[in-house]
């Protein structure tokens, strides 16, 4: 793994409220992981910057997932012009899941929000994603999913995303109808005490309820992959999706959220 600019420490994000006071260090991270996606990165980072420049401290966090295309030279190449942007880059391929983990380790803001690197998710519901978080007050323990009510898919994957959402949601009870979606805000330290596995990002509704934070579903622009290919088949879905769907069970029934009764 290589980091492309020494500004990323991995330690502990400030707080929201430091964070506001420095005009220099971001509110909020913008963590997209991605491979082989080069024609996708310079129109999403256009987007992401118009969204947000002037409306609230950000950063991005592109993390390069072992790429054998020129993702990372791209990305490279837009730092000169965007200042808000950084690159990690994995040495291999290690997943979507440990891909978001890397980008919310070196985040320097205390909100977290995780794009699809294909174009899919638009941008600019960010601020609506992050006036819901405000609304149930500073240093909520919420993660706020965005909801593909309206998904540009072919009829074959949103009937496997349907059939799955269904599944899963019966399982798991994660109050989601449909945690595939990319986008998502959550605190960063309520993510790095999540247990951590390969495909967890597919759970993080799940993880949130488990640690007895809540869960909000806020319906999102869905566009149509213009560029590029998927990474993912309908096989690799399924199989790794019923493993990790038994495994986060696990994880559920033997949780124990302590209630703090003092501090001195």
């Amino acid at each position: 793994m290589t980091f492309e600019k020494s500004s990323l420490p991995e330690n502990p994000a400030p707080s929201q409220a430091a964070a506001s006071a420095d005009v220099g260090v971001p509110v909020l991270s913008v963590v997209v992981p991605v491979k082989n996606e080069a024609e996708n990165i310079a129109p999403l980072v256009t987007e992401i910057v118009s969204a947000l420049r002037d409306k609230v401290a950000f950063e991005i966090i592109y993390v390069d997932d072992g790429s054998t295309d020129q993702t990372p030279t791209i990305v490279r190449g837009l730092r000169q012009s965007v200042p808000e942007l950084h690159l990690i880059c994995h040495e291999k391929s290690c997943g979507q899941s440990i891909a978001v983990l890397t980008g919310v380790k070196n985040a320097r803001g205390g909100l977290i929000v995780t794009l699809d690197g294909d174009g899919q998710n638009d941008p600019a519901d960010i601020l609506q994603m992050l006036e819901r978080y405000r609304a149930e007050g500073d240093n909520a323990r919420v993660l706020i999913a965005g909801w593909r009510a309206n998904r540009h898919d072919t009829a074959m994957k949103r009937i496997q995303s349907r059939i799955a959402n269904k599944v899963r949601g019966g399982l798991l009870k994660d109050e989601t109808p449909d945690t595939g979606c990319g986008i998502k805000l959550f605190r960063r330290d309520d993510f790095l005490a999540f247990p951590r596995f390969n495909h967890m990002h597919r759970f993080l509704p799940a993880l949130m309820l488990r640690d007895s934070g809540k869960v909000y579903s806020v319906a999102v622009n869905h566009r149509p992959r213009l560029r590029g290919t998927s990474n993912y088949s309908m096989m690799n879905r399924l199989w790794v999706g019923i493993v990790d769907i038994m495994g986060v069970m696990w994880l559920q029934a033997r949780a124990k959220t302590p209630v703090v009764k003092s501090k001195e």
